[in-house]
């Protein structure tokens, strides 16, 4: 089972907002899911990032792969290693194109 941590999205028609989860790599978007471990916001001037910065450090550890901009995210509140899986993962995408 391949995890991935990725955006879920809420809110209503053309005002959107975010649940950062946890879910499958072949779930939909706004289908299963494991976790919730926090929200963003998008609207918000700033925009508004809350992320349980633990339970992201625990998947993490246990091999989850966050997607672009949630790498971004997490980046953002401080939680290590973050944008490095991304960016590993973009570099061996960049190696076999």
């Amino acid at each position: 089972m391949a995890l991935r941590i990725r955006l879920r999205r809420t809110g209503a028609k053309k005002r959107p907002s975010y649940r950062v989860v946890v879910a499958e790599s072949q779930a939909p978007r706004d289908g299963s899911f494991v976790e919730i471990i926090g929200h963003y916001d998008p609207l918000t001037d700033p925009a508004t990032v809350k992320i349980d910065a633990d339970r992201a450090k625990h998947w993490l550890g246990h091999g989850a792969q966050p997607s672009d901009r949630v790498a971004k995210l997490l980046q953002k509140v401080g939680v290590a290693g973050a944008g490095a899986a991304a960016h590993e993962e973009q570099a061996a995408q960049g190696e076999t194109g």
